[in-house]
């Protein structure tokens, strides 16, 4: 397994008030899955995937990333295990308006130390992947939501994480750009990319292989997707 949590709690403290966020959550993730995590507003989505994505630390439970267990791993070393194992996808896509596509791309690589040429290399080959080749020397306010996201998405891959977590991809785009946002994630499922997905729309769930659903923090739902929506990506 890619990802296995066992019996996790997340509570937060506001003022003298306890609010507990995440009640006894037991899942695993297998290599090359494609999930989403699903839940209103309030139900402990994001707050697993914050530490799924070692943004966030439990209170009580075990996390093991990739064979780790990074359950109680904080400052430095959170962050480097976040920055080799975990490309994100976000919904406002974070890119760097000043940088170019390509450029956007090679910033995780410059984090990582890697020098010039092999590191333009990576990123002009990650930008492949998303079909935008032709786009490589646009800056963002020159491309569309769709082209944007498949920047960002390029830039996730571009370490070759261990997982991909996207955080409502396709939230602030209109319906045919997430159909072409969710066709790019399907095709890098097949090619082994493990995926796990927040969103609070079922149309784009059922692009997944599995909906795991919340409600006041817990599980309620752990359930493969029986017909699963193809889109060619």
């Amino acid at each position: 397994m890619i990802i296995q949590v066992e019996h996790l709690f997340k509570t937060y403290r506001n003022g003298s008030l306890e609010v507990t966020a995440l009640r006894d959550v037991s899942f695993s993730v297998a290599v090359s899955e494609f999930v989403s995590i699903m839940g209103q507003s309030g139900s402990g989505k994001s707050t697993l995937m914050n530490i799924l994505g070692c943004l966030d630390t439990v209170t009580n439970g075990k996390y093991f990333l990739d064979g780790e267990d990074v359950s109680k791993i904080k400052g430095r070393h959170l962050a480097q295990i976040r920055n080799r194992k975990i490309g994100f996808v976000f919904q406002s896509y974070n890119l760097l308006p000043r940088l170019n596509a390509l450029q956007n791309v090679e910033l995780p690589m410059i984090y990582a130390g890697v020098k010039g040429k092999p590191r333009r290399q990576a990123a002009l080959e990650a930008l492949d992947r998303v079909g935008l080749t032709d786009r490589v020397h646009h800056k963002p306010a020159e491309l569309s939501g769709g082209q944007k996201q498949r920047v960002a998405i390029a830039r996730a891959l571009v370490n070759s994480p261990a997982i991909l977590l996207a955080d409502e991809p396709t939230g602030n785009l209109d319906s045919r750009s997430g159909e072409e946002i969710m066709g790019i994630f399907q095709r890098l499922n097949r090619e082994g990319v493990t995926i796990v997905m927040v969103t609070h729309e079922p149309d784009i769930a059922e692009h997944t292989r599995r909906i795991v659903a919340f409600k006041d923090g817990r599980i309620i739902k752990d359930e493969p997707v029986l017909n699963q929506t193809i889109v060619a990506g």
